[in-house]
């Protein structure tokens, strides 16, 4: 008897999984966005990016780009990150259809202030933001981690490890490396962030990154990245950002830099200071 309530509770649990399958709702692209928090940035720099990327969500170009889609609709969530267990889901699942729903997004961006945290860990990042996914309610044509930082990895898993079992998931990986930093904290960064991007963080399908030199480019690396990320190869939004702008750069197939540089500049500097500060 124990055995049949077994057996037809497993019937009727495969079945729920099955149908919650189906009712996936289908969209474009499911896009985690992963924002870089560590303390190396200042909290000015923190409203900078939480603004660029509500100002990017809501663009003309953006929205366009959402309606060219064979369903005319992302489903987006935004995290900020910093070390291995610092992870802070801003927006949750959300659906991107049209203005309105955008600037919901937006809206739900500016109502709590960003919360900075200890180190720096890309591999953390890409795992939560892996785990998102696996979770999303929604099927996606592209499944995208669109990852922002301002420093290598330096706690948790190697970075390129992680990035190969997530690119595994069928999953692209795109950066935004951001080579803004500067003062105490500089010690830990690298001067060439966005080759490091290119080497050990972007990958899977069509994966590419865009450096950001200088926070007043903030806004318009954002709003293109995305306008990249949605729209399809030959429509007319991915040819006026291609032809208005220098190339982006593509994943290596090779990965020639020092994945592990994050980690050994923190395993030779960290004695010099009293605290987990980048």
């Amino acid at each position: 008897m124990w055995r049949g309530f077994g057996a037809g509770a497993a019937l009727a649990s495969a079945l729920s999984f099955s149908l919650g399958a189906d009712a996936a709702e289908p969209v474009d692209v499911e896009l985690v966005l992963a924002v870089d928090v560590s303390l190396s940035m200042s909290p000015a720099e923190l409203e900078i990016q939480r603004a660029g990327y509500a100002a990017a969500l809501t663009h003309e170009r953006v929205l366009q780009a959402i309606a060219e889609g064979v369903h005319g609709k992302i489903a987006v969530t935004y995290f900020e990150w910093a070390g291995t267990v610092s992870h802070n889901v801003v927006v949750p699942w959300t659906v991107i259809a049209s203005r309105g729903d955008a600037e919901h997004v937006a809206r739900q961006l500016a109502s709590q202030p960003p919360r900075s945290a200890r180190r720096t860990s890309i591999s953390g990042a890409l795992e939560f933001g892996a785990d998102l996914l696996a979770e999303s309610p929604f099927q996606g044509i592209k499944r995208v981690i669109d990852v922002s930082g301002d420093g290598p990895n330096n706690q948790g898993a190697p970075v390129d490890l992680t990035r190969d079992a997530v690119t595994r998931q069928r999953i692209t990986i795109n950066g935004l490396p951001l080579m803004t930093s500067s003062g105490f904290t500089s010690a830990y960064d690298v001067n060439d962030l966005d080759q490091y991007y290119t080497d050990c963080v972007i990958g899977g399908p069509g994966a590419f990154m865009i450096p950001v030199n200088d926070w007043s480019q903030f806004p318009e690396a954002i709003r293109r990245k995305l306008v990249l990320e949605l729209a399809g190869l030959h429509s007319p939004a991915w040819v006026a950002e291609e032809s208005a702008h220098p190339p982006v750069v593509r994943a290596q197939a090779a990965s020639p830099y020092d994945c592990m540089i994050g980690e050994k500049m923190w395993r030779n500097r960290s004695w010099m200071y009293d605290d987990d500060t980048r």
